[in-house]
C-alpha cells in the first residue's frame, strides 16, 4: 500500500475521534501558562495501531484498514486506569503497555494478535496501577517521562522520571507497588543553610540511557533538568537483568559486553600502575582507589556468567542482579561543562530544557570493519532541546566512568565535560513573532527513527522537523582521520565540517487564529508488512503521513565521507604508470567534465527522502462562520504578511529550481559532448590497435626474433672473452683450488668406492643396509598386527590360559629382544646412527 493510500485510509478512520475526556485541543495565549509536558499517545506494535484518547486506549489492526477492509477499532477496558493518559510506552516484547497521565502511572497487558476478528467493541484486559503510594495521590510529583529499560528480564522493568529528580524502577513481574532500585538525580535540601538556585534547577525535565560497545555508557543514565543543567549516574543496572548469548527477540545484555568492560579496566589499570613507577601523586592513588572499586563491580558480573561465556554459541538467557559487594551508592556526576557554551537564540528569553537523547552510530554494522577505523563508531551524540526551539548537538568526547559516594572521604572531582558541535534554531521564534507567549506551553520532544540511526525527528507543539546527522558524521570522521599531533590538521578540517541538516516536515500553527494543534505524537512503522513512512498526530486528533525512501547505500567509509573540500583538484598529477611513460607537456586527452564528481544540486535532490521540501499545513479550524453555516476564511494582517513571506519564499525556490535545472540541463549537454568525443576517441584507438595489430606488428616480431639471435651471439662471445681472460688471469690452479678439488676426490672415494665391489664404500653399505630393513619388516609387521588384533578384542582367559599366554610372550620378547641387539650391532658395524630401541623407550 502506497502512503498516499494510508493518508486516505487513516484520515477518516475511527479510531481518531475525540474523545469526551480529552483535555483541551488548541494552544494559545490562555492556555500556554500551563505546560502540557511531554506528550506520546500513540504507538505502532507491529502492524497493530496503539492510541491513547482521553482515558480510553484504542487498538486497531493496520492489516484491516485496507479499502476493502472494515474500519473499526477495538477498545480496551481497563477500569483501573481512570486518568487521562498523556504517555505510553511499548515494552521490549511488545506485551506489555505502559500509560503515565499527570502524575499517575500504570500497565496494561494487550490481547493477543486476531483481536480485530473479535465481536465485541470492547477487550476486557488486565490492568493495574503502579507505585500508588508515590503517583496516585494528588501531592505527588508530576511524571517527566516512563521507559522500558531494554535489558530488564522478559522486558518488565519500567523506568518512571518525576520531574522532583527521583528515578524509580519497578519490577512489573515480581512487585508493583515498590520500586525495585530508586536513583536520586536532586540531592536533598539542608534545612539550617540557603542556597540561590532556581526552581528550575531541581526540576527533571527528561532522562534517556547511554550506549556503548567496550565502555560505562550502557550503565549510564543522563538526565537533564528545566534548567538546562545535565547530570549522569553510573553504573546503573536494572535489578533483574538478563544476559543472552546470541542476539535474542529484543535487547538485552551482551555476554562479550560485560568480558569488553573488564579489558577496558584492565588497560587502565596497567597504564596507571606504569604511571605509578614514575611517581605517584593523590589523583593517581585517587585513581587507582577507583580502578580497584570499577573492577570489583565489574568481577562481580563475571561470576554471574556461566563459564565459557566469552564467545557466545548458545542462544540461551542468563539472569544478572548488580553487584552488592560494593555497598556505597553510585555518585551523581555533573553538571557537565558545555564546551564551547551554547550560543543563545537572538529574542529568545532562555526557555527550560524540554528532552534529553544520547544516540550512537553504527555500533553493530560497523563491528566487523573495526580494524579498519570507525573514527565515529565509539563517539556518542548527546541532543538537547529547549521550549524556544533551540537544539543543542553535544558530543561524547569524555565518556563517564562509575563513580561512588564515599561517605567521609569526599574527594573534589572534575566535572564531566561535552563538546558543544553546534546549536540548532528550528526557526520557532520567528514563526511566533509577536506571539511569543505560546512559547511557554510548548515541550519538544525527541522520537529516533528505527532503521536510519542518524535521523531524529522532534515534534512540538507548533509542527515537527527532521534532524539528518549524516553529514556532520561524515565531516568528522574525515575530521578524526586529519588528526595530528599539534591539532592544525584537525582543527582546520572541523572548521569546514558541516552541520545537521533540519528539515521542517509539518506545521499547526496558524497565523489567522494565533494559535496551534500541538502535536502529541510521532510514529514511524518498522514492520516488513507497512510501508516505510511517518505518522504525525495533532491535538485535534487530526491524522498526517508522509512516505519515507530506504537508504540503500552502505555507511560512508574512506573513500566515500570525505566532504567537497577533500576532493583531489583538477590540475593534480596523475600517478605514475610502471610501464608506460608519459611525455612532457599537456595530455594527450583532457576531458570537458573535469576530474571532480558531479554533485547535483540540493534542490533537486531534497525529495530523495521523501519528505515534502515545504512543510504542510495543519492548522486549527477558522472559528468564522459563514451564511452556509461552514467555517470562512479571515483575512488579517499577519495573514497577508504569513502569505506574503510564503509566496517570496515560493519564489525563491522556484527560481532556485530554474537555476539548478539549468545547470543539469548544461551538464547533461556537457556530458552528451563528452560521449560523441570519447567515441571519436575511441574511433582513433581502435584504428592505432588495428595498426599495430597488421603488418606492423609482423615487422616488429621479426625484428625482437634478430634482437634474440644477436642476444644469443653476444652472449656466446661474452662467455669466450671470460674464460680467455681467467686463463691470462691465472693459468694455473691456485692452492686453495688443489685443495678443494682434493677434497672432492676424497670423498667420492668413501660415496663410490675404489672400485665395484668394494665393500666399504657407503652406496654398498647402505645398500646392506635396506636388504637387512627389508628382511626384518615383514615379521615385524606381523607382530604389531599380532599385537593390534590382541588389543582390540581381549578373549575372557581362565588361569592355564593366561600362563600358557605369558610364557608365549615371554618367548617373543626374548626373540625380539635379540633382533633389537642384531640390529644395533648391525649397525655399529656400518657406522649408521640408530635411535633409542622400542624397550628402552620411555612411555
Amino acid at each position: 500500500m502506497s502512503a498516499d493510500d494510508w493518508g486516505t485510509l487513516l484520515a477518516a478512520h475511527p479510531i481518531f475521534s475525540p474523545a469526551p475526556t480529552q483535555s483541551a485541543k488548541e494552544l494559545d495565549v490562555s492556555t500556554s501558562s500551563n505546560p502540557r509536558g511531554r506528550r506520546q499517545v500513540m504507538i505502532l506494535k507491529d502492524a497493530d495501531l496503539v492510541v491513547a484518547a482521553g482515558s480510553e486506549i484504542r487498538i486497531a489492526s493496520l492489516g484491516a484498514a485496507r479499502p476493502e477492509g472494515t474500519r473499526g477499532y477495538k477498545t480496551l477496558h481497563t477500569p483501573n486506569l481512570q486518568f487521562e493518559i498523556h504517555q505510553i510506552s511499548l515494552n521490549p516484547s511488545g506485551k506489555l503497555l505502559a500509560v503515565a497521565g499527570a502524575s499517575q502511572v500504570g500497565v496494561v497487558v494487550l490481547p493477543r494478535s486476531g483481536f480485530a476478528r473479535l465481536v465485541p467493541d470492547t477487550i476486557d484486559c488486565k490492568s493495574l496501577q503502579i507505585g500508588q503510594f508515590y503517583h496516585a495521590a494528588n501531592s505527588s510529583a508530576p511524571i517527566a517521562k516512563i521507559q522500558w529499560h531494554p535489558w530488564g528480564e522478559l522486558g518488565s522493568t519500567l523506568m518512571v522520571m518525576t520531574e522532583d529528580g527521583k528515578l524509580r524502577e519497578y519490577d512489573i513481574s515480581m512487585d508493583t507497588e515498590e520500586p525495585q532500585q530508586v536513583l536520586s538525580f536532586v540531592p536533598e535540601k539542608k534545612t539550617k543553610s540557603f542556597v540561590a538556585e532556581d526552581a528550575s534547577e531541581r526540576e527533571v525535565a527528561s532522562f534517556s540511557l547511554g550506549q556503548g560497545r567496550a565502555d560505562w555508557g550502557p550503565l549510564t543514565v543522563y538526565a537533564i533538568m528545566k534548567s538546562g543543567d545535565i547530570y549522569s549516574i553510573c553504573p546503573y543496572m536494572p535489578k533483574n537483568a538478563q544476559v543472552y548469548y546470541s542476539f535474542p527477540f529484543f535487547a538485552s545484555i551482551p555476554s562479550s559486553y560485560v568480558h569488553s568492560l573488564e579489558c577496558f579496566i584492565s588497560a587502565k589499570q596497567e597504564f596507571l600502575s606504569q604511571t605509578e613507577e614514575r611517581g605517584s601523586s593523590s589523583t593517581t592513588r585517587n585513581l587507582s582507589t577507583l580502578y580497584d572499586y570499577q573492577h570489583k563491580y565489574v568481577t562481580a558480573l563475571l561470576k554471574q556468567l556461566p563459564p565459557g561465556t566469552v564467545f557466545p554459541a548458545s542462544s540461551r538467557s542468563v539472569p544478572m542482579h548488580p553487584p552488592t559487594t560494593i555497598k556505597a551508592r553510585p555518585a551523581r556526576q555533573g553538571p557537565f561543562l558545555l564546551q564551547p557554551a551554547p550560543r543563545m537564540l537572538e529574542g529568545s528569553e532562555a526557555g527550560d530544557a524540554t528532552d534529553i537523547m544520547y544516540l550512537a552510530f553504527g555500533a553493530e554494522e560497523d563491528a566487523e570493519e573495526d580494524s579498519e577505523g570507525g573514527e565515529t563508531e565509539h563517539l556518542g551524540v548527546v541532543v538537547v532541546s529547549f521550549q524556544d526551539g533551540k537544539i543543542d548537538v553535544c558530543l561524547d568526547v569524555e565518556k563517564v566512568e562509575a563513580r561512588w559516594d564515599m561517605g567521609g572521604s569526599r574527594r573534589e572531582a572534575e566535572l564531566p565535560m561535552l563538546a558543544v558541535y553546534e546549536t540548532i534554531d528550528l526557526g520557532l521564534l520567528t514563526m511566533l513573532e509577536g506571539q511569543l507567549g505560546l512559547v511557554q506551553g510548548n515541550h519538544p520532544v525527541f522520537l529516533a527513527d528505527p532503521i536510519h540511526d542518524d535521523t531524529v525527528y522532534v515534534y512540538h507543539a507548533f509542527g515537527v522537523h527532521t534532524l539528518h546527522l549524516g553529514p556532520m558524521l561524515q565531516s568528522l570522521a574525515v575530521a578524526l582521520r586529519a588528526g595530528d599531533d599539534d591539532g592544525t590538521a584537525l582543527s582546520a578540517a572541523l572548521q569546514r565540517s558541516a552541520g545537521t541538516t533540519v528539515t521542517p516536515i509539518l506545521t499547526t500553527f496558524s497565523v489567522e487564529r494565533r494559535c496551534s494543534n500541538p502535536v502529541i505524537a510521532v510514529a514511524v512503522p518498522n514492520d516488513v508488512y507497512l510501508t516505510y513512512s511517518i505518522f504525525i498526530l495533532t491535538s485535534a486528533m487530526r491524522i498526517t503521513t508522509f512516505p519515507l525512501n530506504l537508504r540503500s547505500d552502505a555507511p560512508p567509509s574512506r573513500a566515500k565521507s570525505q566532504p567537497p573540500s577533500a576532493v583531489p583538484e583538477t590540475n593534480a598529477a596523475p600517478s605514475p604508470s610502471k610501464w608506460l611513460t608519459p611525455r612532457d607537456g599537456p595530455a594527450a586527452y583532457v576531458s570537458l567534465l573535469g576530474n571532480a564528481p558531479y554533485t547535483p544540486p540540493d534542490y533537486l535532490t531534497r525529495a530523495g527522502s521523501g519528505l515534502p521540501v515545504n512543510a504542510r499545513l495543519s492548522l486549527p479550524p477558522s472559528p468564522a462562520k459563514g451564511a452556509n453555516g461552514k467555517a470562512e476564511f479571515m483575512l488579517t494582517p499577519d495573514v497577508l504578511r504569513y502569505l506574503g513571506t510564503t509566496v517570496a519564499a515560493l519564489s525563491a525556490q522556484m527560481q532556485a529550481v530554474q537555476l539548478a535545472y539549468r545547470a543539469a540541463d548544461a551538464r547533461a549537454a556537457l556530458q552528451s559532448a563528452e560521449q560523441t568525443r570519447l567515441v571519436q576517441k575511441c574511433g582513433e584507438m581502435e584504428a592505432a590497435v588495428g595498426v599495430l595489430r597488421g603488418a606492423r606488428r609482423a615487422r616488429t616480431e621479426e625484428r625482437v626474433g634478430k634482437v634474440r639471435e644477436e642476444q644469443k651471439a653476444l652472449h656466446g662471445r661474452l662467455e669466450r672473452m671470460l674464460r680467455g681472460l681467467m686463463d691470462k688471469a691465472s693459468p694455473e690452479l691456485s692452492e686453495y683450488e688443489t685443495k678443494w678439488f682434493g677434497e672432492l676426490k676424497r670423498m667420492q672415494g668413501e660415496v663410490v668406492g675404489a672400485g665395484r665391489y668394494d665393500e666399504g664404500s657407503l652406496v654398498a653399505r647402505t645398500k646392506l643396509l635396506e636388504r637387512e630393513y627389508e628382511r626384518l619388516m615383514p615379521s615385524l609387521k606381523a607382530l604389531v598386527e599380532k599385537e593390534k588384533a590382541r588389543n582390540k578384542a581381549p578373549p575372557n582367559l581362565g588361569v592355564s590360559q593366561a600362563f600358557e599366554f605369558g610364557a608365549r610372550s615371554n618367548i617373543e620378547q626374548a626373540r625380539i629382544s635379540k633382533v633389537e641387539e642384531e640390529l644395533v650391532q648391525l649397525a655399529a658395524r656400518l657406522d649408521i646412527p640408530l635411535s633409542r630401541p622400542p624397550s628402552e623407550r620411555v612411555s
